[in-house]
């Protein structure tokens, strides 16, 4: 489970068994019980969520904005893309 990035005790990061075959390049993130997962491509949106609240889930939509490129570059290094 790579870590990408650490944020205000949120954790992103993806699994190394995203499926197969593999899903599109995607990001998790955690605090405490709570999980959402953001699509990357085409377009940052997101896919899932529990437990986060709106304006968590807005701010996290913003941060994964922010560091797209390093999601992409980190995740494309990790499955050899």
């Amino acid at each position: 489970m790579p870590k990408i990035f650490e944020w205000r005790g949120y954790k992103f990061f993806f699994f190394s068994n995203e499926g197969d075959p593999l899903e599109p390049c995607h990001i998790h993130v955690r605090k405490g019980g709570n999980v959402a997962k953001f699509w990357i491509v085409p377009d940052v949106t997101l896919a899932s969520s529990w437990g986060m609240t709106a304006k968590e889930l807005n701010r996290l939509e913003a941060k994964v904005h922010e560091i797209k490129f390093l999601i992409e570059e980190r995740w494309n290094e990790h499955f050899n893309l």
